[in-house]
């Protein structure tokens, strides 16, 4: 049977590289990078050249690198501890964001009483910047937690002008990055961003592994408390073949980044123009459409047909091989919509089947063909 793989944004598969350099890493340099002996010194040094490399890819300092067991977690982390630790009291963000963000903030809205506020989006998702000031014309001390890529729509935030905005209003500013680090070269020198977030497997690199830059001097105390490993803000012993597998995917996405974005941005047009001219009357969500405005490994389409006839299209599509998603893989278990659609969509509009197709540089043009003649056919029936 044929088995196409579009659901890149739930994860990636490894590269071959990254593969082989995790086997030896977890075969000859097992010690704990804790230890003094040799063993130990051999890993810890491994860690440390995986840090400087991910610091130099972000054009920051390798002690502002923390690593984590992924996005979830670093998320957690920097939300809680900007709380706890740094006196924050107003945390604004947007309802469409990853729910690693939107229920860390609702859970400290309950147990600490902080104020939430949600800037507005328009019909594309699209954040309205008029509002977001608004927002930080506050004497609270404020964070803002917006996602650089989206992972159902793709839009993409103009984050050096929400971090001009902080700057201006002396708001602290995180960015949940899981989509885009791997996918886009972000240069944290250059904006003034002091919290961002990243997890290995969505950029073909190792699951349980992520990290999360945390500006120097910030203030920021550990969450997880225990032993002095990753600069005292991260108790456990390190991870080190899955962090040399981080880095190891994000060397080979960084050196491959402008073949592979190019080639991405010509896969997605090309499934497009295909959608459009085989599916009548297809539309698509957010800015996932454009090219410019979304990344090139997204693309929410919304099919034209009833809800009650697609119900088990995204089992029909299993049956035919075909791997997709029709929202957060964190979601999959749950019979409600998309949180981000429903932000977004019109209730006409929200009661039609979208689904989410992520690429990777691993999909063809063939695939493409493959997977629009099965919708073609699932929507005619």
């Amino acid at each position: 049977m044929v088995q196409v793989y579009f659901d890149n944004a739930a994860t990636t598969p490894l590269r071959d590289d990254v593969i082989k350099r995790i086997a030896e890493v977890m075969k000859s340099q097992f010690g704990n990078p804790s230890s003094s002996h040799s063993f130990g010194r051999l890993s810890k040094s491994l860690v440390e050249k995986s840090r400087k490399t991910v610091a130099k890819c972000l054009n920051v300092s390798a002690g502002e690198i923390i690593f984590t067991s992924g996005g979830t977690e670093a998320n957690n982390f920097i939300l809680k501890s900007a709380v706890k630790d740094l006196g924050v009291n107003h945390i604004i963000t947007s309802r469409i964001e990853h729910h690693a963000v939107l229920n860390t903030v609702q859970q400290l809205e309950l147990d600490k009483a902080i104020k939430v506020s949600y800037v507005n989006l328009d019909a594309n998702g699209e954040v309205d910047f008029n509002h977001l000031e608004a927002l930080l014309q506050t004497d609270a001390k404020s964070l803002v937690s917006l996602m650089h890529i989206n992972n159902e729509i793709g839009n993409i935030l103009d984050l050096k002008r929400v971090s001009e905005l902080c700057k201006a209003h002396q708001a602290l500013l995180h960015t949940d990055a899981v989509q885009s680090i791997g996918h886009y070269k972000l240069d944290l020198e250059a904006i003034a961003i002091d919290f961002l977030t990243a997890s290995a497997h969505k950029f073909h690199g190792p699951k349980g592994l992520g990290f999360a830059f945390i500006r120097k001097n910030s203030g920021i105390q550990p969450l997880i408390v225990g032993g002095e490993q990753e600069r005292g803000l991260r108790a456990g012993t390190e991870n080190v073949p899955s962090i040399v597998g981080l880095e190891t995917a994000l060397i080979l996405a960084h050196d491959n980044f402008e073949t592979e974005f190019q080639f991405l941005k010509a896969l997605k047009g090309y499934f497009i123009e295909k959608l459009t001219s085989e599916i009548p009357n297809i539309a698509f969500n957010g800015h996932s459409k454009d090219l410019e405005k979304s990344s090139p490994t997204l693309l929410s389409v919304r099919l034209p047909m009833p809800e009650d006839k697609a119900a088990m299209i995204l089992f029909q599509l299993d049956l035919k091989g075909v791997a997709c998603s029709r929202g957060s893989a964190c979601q999959s278990g749950s019979s409600k919509k998309s949180h981000v659609l429903e932000a977004i969509l019109n209730d006409e509009d929200l009661q039609k089947p979208s689904l989410r197709f992520s690429l990777s540089v691993f999909n063809t043009k063939e695939e493409v063909d493959y997977v629009v003649n099965v919708l073609k056919d699932l929507v005619n029936v």
